[in-house]
């Protein structure tokens, strides 16, 4: 199946009520993963890469291996997006890679650091949307800026994440400015900020309320209930993989991520993609070193990578599952952008209150 817009794919979760999660990727063998586990369950593929990801693994890799896996696994759906542009030349440069979805985070300026004004934005993700809806392409938006309550910023994430401390009001998104903010940009989805950060040290106790601001996301969803709100920072840093990683030799302090049922309550109010990264990184290093310390005069790369892989695959399966996911891959019959390019410009996706959705089956 052919590679699907963010756009056309959160329109299909929105009508069956279910979340998409959007998980991070650097090389193949995440991938593959991701892939065998969509397959096993049906379910529609978000696959992201960072900058960081980008530079590493590069964009002639990084499309290849998306034509690859398309090509593998004929029947899945995949959105393929740019997590966290910083520039205009970064998202559309991802576009012209073969990203059918691409984030303008204006959230902070160009450097990926420091906090923007509103203003700025609005502006600059405005830039992006027209130029990638020319050519079908979907484009999320982020207002307020990712980072803890607890600790007024989270880790950086791939060299992106605001440096200093935070106010609260920039740790949460307003509602209000939420409303202006779809209007003006007109952006596809919108990451807002509620309490969640990057990395693995989100949060020094079990989240509650003070901590896990959820009831902006409600407040959100009630006043712009056409608009698919996405939730970044949403690893759920697994208990038992931090047993496992400090077991085979690791040392990660005790740390709480987003609670699955936390997530799934948001998608009860509107969220559809759902970032999880920390999640698949811990699957597959806490095999790595398991395998390390299990036997020490190891030294076949595919010896700790298959394990991981595995790893790696039961927990996209399990979040494909808990988010409802599952079984949706089938139904959906993927548009080109070239369709949704015409859409855009004949205003028949304008995501405002009321907005119209994409027939996706």
């Amino acid at each position: 199946m052919a590679r699907i817009t963010l756009r056309q794919l959160l329109d299909h979760a929105a009508e069956h009520d279910y979340g998409v999660p959007a998980f991070n990727i650097n090389n193949m063998e995440q991938g593959i993963a991701i892939m065998e586990a969509a397959q096993a369950v049906d379910a529609p593929v978000i696959m992201q890469a960072s900058r960081g990801a980008r530079s590493y693994a590069g964009d002639i890799m990084l499309s290849r291996m998306i034509d690859a896996l398309t090509e593998m696994y004929p029947a899945i759906p995949i959105c393929m997006h740019q997590d966290h542009g910083n520039n205009e030349a970064t998202c559309l440069s991802a576009i012209q890679h073969g990203f059918t979805s691409v984030m303008m985070d204006g959230s902070l300026k160009e450097d990926a650091k420091t906090p923007a004004d509103y203003a700025y934005n609005v502006a600059i993700t405005r830039r992006v949307v027209d130029a990638a809806h020319w050519v079908g392409a979907s484009v999320e938006g982020e207002l307020g800026v990712l980072g803890s309550l607890e600790h007024g910023a989270g880790e950086p994430e791939d060299g992106h994440g605001a440096e200093g401390q935070l106010s609260h009001d920039q740790l949460l998104t307003d509602p209000d400015q939420a409303v202006d903010f779809v209007a003006a940009t007109r952006v596809d989805a919108l990451a807002i900020a509620m309490g969640t950060s990057h990395g693995a040290y989100k949060f020094s106790r079990k989240p509650d309320g003070d901590i896990l601001a959820m009831h902006v996301i409600e407040e959100i969803h009630r006043r712009l209930p056409g608009v698919h709100l996405v939730m970044h920072g949403s690893s759920s840093v697994p208990q038992a993989l931090q047993d496992l990683f400090n077991a085979s030799g690791g040392e990660m302090p005790q740390t709480w991520g987003v609670p699955v049922d936390e997530i799934v309550r948001g998608i009860r109010h509107g969220v559809r993609k759902v970032n999880i990264d920390t999640d698949c990184r811990l699957a597959m290093t806490a095999q790595f070193r398991k395998v390390g310390q299990g036997n020490r005069t190891e030294f076949d790369p595919r010896k700790f990578l298959k394990p991981a892989m595995d790893a790696m695959r039961d927990l996209c399966r399990e979040r494909f599952e808990q988010f409802g996911t599952a079984g949706h891959a089938s139904s959906i019959k993927v548009l080109p952008l070239a369709a949704m390019a015409k859409r855009y410009a004949a205003g028949a996706l304008d995501p405002v209150i009321g907005g119209a959705r994409v027939a996706a089956e």
